[in-house]
């Protein structure tokens, strides 16, 4: 039939056009008054009276809202949570990288001499311009001192603001990814709602054990 094929790319294109839009407009929506009245929580109505700029932009459907990514609590972004209490400078998480982005000077410290001595760091660069995200550095660490992030909004236009350094690590919010830490999954830590995991004995695998579990461990299970 003549101009069969016509009438099935048609037909494709009208099957897609009713279909929902799984494409996220991020990081701003566009919305109409609907839309932007329920995001503010209040009728239409009051929202035009009370935003009668903000109004009319959205009966236009210029008006925009926020919009977040939803990201899955395994998510490795483009970011490092480090627990400086934890690290002993040993340059594990260095020589594992394969593309040998981690940079670590360290001195000794005078600290824990007993137990062995751990090194006082001076530098901890981590360039994530180069980084791949493996997360080999993360398993790597025999003192669960290093995390993936979950952020990922560090796009610029210098290549040198790529470098993470010391600092940073130090101030940012410690929002690890449960990539590698399953426990974080157990017990349903989310850092995208804002959450973070200030204690480090609550960071990994070697969390401080409670007498509980030390009384059950060494007492009850010898019985």
């Amino acid at each position: 039939m003549q101009g069969q094929g016509l009438l099935k790319g048609l037909g494709v294109t009208m099957k897609n056009f009713v279909r929902p839009v799984h494409t996220v407009q991020y990081p701003d929506r566009k919305v109409g008054l609907l839309g932007a009245a329920k995001r503010a929580g209040v009728s239409p109505f009051r929202f035009f009276a009370d935003n009668p700029r903000e109004g009319l932009k959205a009966l236009l459907f210029i008006a925009t809202v926020p919009e977040r990514v939803q990201q899955a609590p395994r998510f490795r972004g483009n970011e490092f949570t480090w627990y400086e209490d934890r690290c002993t400078g040993c340059a594990s998480c260095a020589k594992y990288c394969p593309l040998g982005i981690i940079k670590i000077v360290t001195h000794p410290g005078g600290i824990d001499v007993q137990e062995g001595e751990s090194y006082a760091i001076d530098v901890f660069d981590i360039d994530i311009g180069r980084c791949m995200f493996c997360g080999l550095c993360v398993e790597a660490c025999p003192y669960d001192a290093l995390h993936m992030g979950s952020q990922f909004e560090r796009g610029n236009y210098v290549r040198n603001d790529l470098v993470i350094d010391i600092e940073q690590l130090r101030s940012n919010l410690k929002r690890p990814s449960s990539w590698f830490r399953p426990q974080f999954e157990e017990r349903k830590f989310d850092p995208f709602k804002g959450e973070t995991v200030d204690d480090h004995y609550k960071a990994g695998r070697h969390e401080q054990p409670s007498p509980d579990e030390l009384k059950e461990r060494w007492v009850d299970g010898r019985k």
